[in-house]
């Protein structure tokens, strides 16, 4: 047996992944173990957590791969500052120590991590450490895990090494590079300049540009065709950088960016005016229409009827619901941890397939990811020892009692946690680490948004719908069992409102029959469910359909703002007793929020106060 660990970390989302024999035996970010958000360290618990459910050791892994080639990315760094001298001098005093202590010797980092994990002293041997490149493992982990025996893959991110944008041609178990865009002519960095812009976080708040976009009009896309962006007929791109700073300063975009829009950055949590809406407009609107274009010209060079996807810009589910029903390809496969996170499983296989020469088998029905479900579980009897060490009142139901219980609930308008099984990895909560509510209440929105979840009012929730019925209520005539689709509601569900709202103050219109999942556009991000690919959540649905004709339910990360979603029955009793949330099922253990004792809820809302 042939065991490789991909790691990724250092930059943003680490992960770790481990093979056995090519088959993913299991995959986590650091930040749910650290409950660090976007954690950057080395994975020491992800990579612990890994070992475990294989049961080996550090010593037991054929290799350790690292997704990314530091060299390289040193020599961009270092390009990047004497081509912009004298500016950026403070950034380089600021990055370069990190670098020549850390990142420049990541050989010797990495073994010395290792062997602290495995408690083995400097003379002990190691498994071979070896290093894929940035764009390279993304290609990876979009093509090897896909149900496609061919198919053409685009990478679209911030940056890795240089690359910023690129083709391949994946076949069998080869990967082949055919098109490429480098730093600073970026994609992504253009869509996370207009982040920051609208007083959002780089690297985390790209996800609320994209739900903050139908806001607005798109009526800045001529200005940034004509100022920020010279795009060509295949796709390839130049920025205009005298209006970014990120490539050697501090700040996204520069002065000139704030004169060309008559205003300064939105200020974090501010709430955003009608500028800020429609320039979230309008990049969105110029995203999609490079992605098409880009993925036009992959066609053009591959041949291939089917695409993979991967990098941070394929998370953007607005765009691929629309390369879906105007791009040239049959069929799209989308990594479901598209970011960093996934540079760690695509690593991996990379060196599977191309180091160790691997053949490779795909089955053009089911893709190799297991649901998504890859990280710990935890058993009937550690859940019910944590209830009961913390004298938590809680009832141990039946399968049957759990099901109807639940769903009635959810039916009643009750917010309920629902945490089961093996952790998702990726930024998607696919019905293991879930909140869930009824699409069918004209307040729940609201009530997640501000009383659970803590975040913007704007934000829009995901439904969850039983696969077999997901073409009743929207325009959708593929699985998307990732929540990485957006697709229209079917038009007999609209409900249609009057031009007089602008703004966000278009929130408060009810525009569908399940107005807690329809965007102001009638949209939403669907995910499809499966009997096969989680039975669990299947019942539920089936469950609540039976009671309410209805197959289907909000379905939103279990976290509050600021923190990743959960990973253990710990952190899920922590969120339950910290926010409004009505109900949490653990395994078969249902709780009630009235049974709790006041010390403890007061207690737990203290810690999330303080953690945040």
């Amino acid at each position: 047996m042939q065991y490789i660990l991909g790691i990724s970390c250092f930059y943003h989302d680490s992960a770790a992944c481990l093979l056995a024999d090519g088959v993913i035996v299991a995959a986590a970010q650091q930040e749910r173990f650290s409950r660090l958000k976007h954690d950057p360290a080395f994975p020491a618990d992800a990579i612990r957590y890994c070992l475990a459910e294989a049961g080996i050791s550090v010593s037991d892994l054929s290799a350790v791969v690292f997704y990314d080639k530091p060299l390289l990315k040193f020599e961009r760094l270092l390009e990047t500052y004497l081509a912009n001298v004298p500016r950026g001098f403070r950034s380089f005093l600021a990055a370069m120590p990190i670098w020549l202590k850390e990142k420049l010797y990541l050989k010797m980092v990495l073994r010395r991590e290792l062997r602290t994990l495995a408690k083995l002293d400097r003379k002990a041997k190691l498994p071979r450490l070896l290093f894929s490149q940035h764009h390279q493992a993304h290609a990876a982990s979009a093509f090897y895990p896909s149900p496609f025996q061919q198919a053409a893959v685009i990478c679209l991110d911030g940056v890795g090494e240089w690359a910023t944008s690129t083709i391949w041609h994946g076949k069998d178990n080869t990967l082949t590079p055919l098109f490429e865009l480098q730093f600073p002519h970026s994609l992504g960095l253009l869509y996370s300049a207009f982040t920051y812009y609208c007083g959002f976080k780089v690297n985390s708040g790209e996800y609320k540009l994209m739900g903050l976009a139908p806001y607005g009009e798109p009526r800045f896309v001529d200005t940034i065709y004509r100022e920020l962006i010279d795009v060509k007929a295949d796709g390839s791109f130049a920025l205009n950088m005298a209006y970014f700073g990120y490539p050697v300063g501090s700040r996204m975009t520069s002065r000139k960016f704030e004169q060309l829009f008559g205003a300064p950055p939105l200020q974090p949590d501010a709430t955003p005016g009608q500028l800020y809406l429609d320039l979230a407009s309008s990049v969105q609107q110029v995203t999609e229409e490079i992605v098409l274009k880009i993925a036009r010209h992959a066609h053009k060079l591959t041949g291939e009827s089917k695409l993979c996807l991967a990098g941070g810009v394929a998370l953007n589910c607005v765009a691929n619901g629309r390369l879906l029903r105007e791009g040239p390809f049959t069929d799209i496969w989308v990594q479901p941890a598209a970011g960093d996170a996934g540079g760690a499983l695509g690593a991996a296989m990379l060196v599977w397939h191309q180091y160790y020469q691997q053949p490779r088998t795909s089955d053009e029905h089911h893709d190799q990811m297991q649901g998504g479900y890859l990280g710990p579980a935890y058993s009937e009897a550690e859940i019910c020892q944590l209830l009961d060490s913390q004298q938590i009142p809680y009832q141990q139901l039946t399968d049957d009692m759990l099901y109807h219980s639940t769903a009635g609930l959810l039916a009643a308008g009750q917010v309920v946690g629902w945490f089961q099984g093996r952790m998702e990895f990726g930024p998607r909560a696919l019905g293991n680490r879930s909140i869930l509510g009824d699409a069918r209440s004209s307040a729940m929105q609201s009530i997640l948004n501000l009383k659970i979840k803590q975040r913007e009012s704007f934000r829009p929730f995901a439904p969850a719908v039983l696969a077999e019925r997901a073409s009743d209520f929207f325009d959708l005539n593929c699985a998307s069992p990732y929540m990485l689709l957006v697709a229209k509601l079917n038009r007999e569900l609209w409900i249609s409102q009057p031009d007089e709202a602008t703004g966000l103050a278009r929130l408060a219109q009810q525009r569908s029959s399940l107005p807690a999942i329809t965007h102001i556009d009638y949209s939403a991000r669907v995910q499809t469910v499966s009997k096969q690919g989680n039975p669990e959540f299947y019942h539920l649905l089936q469950t609540f359909n039976e009671l309410t004709a209805t197959p289907l339910l909000i379905n939103t990360s279990f976290n509050v703002r600021g923190e990743p979603p959960v990973c253990s029955p710990e952190d899920a009793l922590q969120g339950f007793l910290a926010t409004d949330m009505d109900y949490l099922v653990l395994g078969n253990c249902l709780l009630s929020k009235t049974e709790q004792q006041p010390a403890q809820l007061a207690a737990a809302r203290l810690r999330s106060f303080i953690a945040d």
